[in-house]
């Protein structure tokens, strides 16, 4: 799977590229529906990143210790 960026990346890209009036209505479709799926993986991963940052801010720490968390690791979703 993409980097959260690189997947950001594209969905901009698909947002673009459907705007063009010269785009056929199969290939519209086509754009929307991989802009759906990255849409929905994108929100999977900033759930994630809620969740860990909920975490990280409801723990206490020591005053040295720094926390650690891959926030944009490359995973499975």
């Amino acid at each position: 799977m993409k980097k959260f960026e690189e997947r950001l990346e594209r969905l901009e890209e698909l947002s673009d590229s459907i705007k063009d009036p010269d785009l056929s209505l199969e290939d519209a479709l086509a754009l929307f529906e991989e802009g759906i799926k990255l849409s929905k993986s994108l929100e999977k991963d900033i759930d994630k990143i809620e969740g860990k940052i909920q975490i990280l801010m409801n723990q206490p720490t020591e005053a040295d210790e720094k926390p650690e968390l891959e926030l944009f690791e490359d995973g499975e979703s």
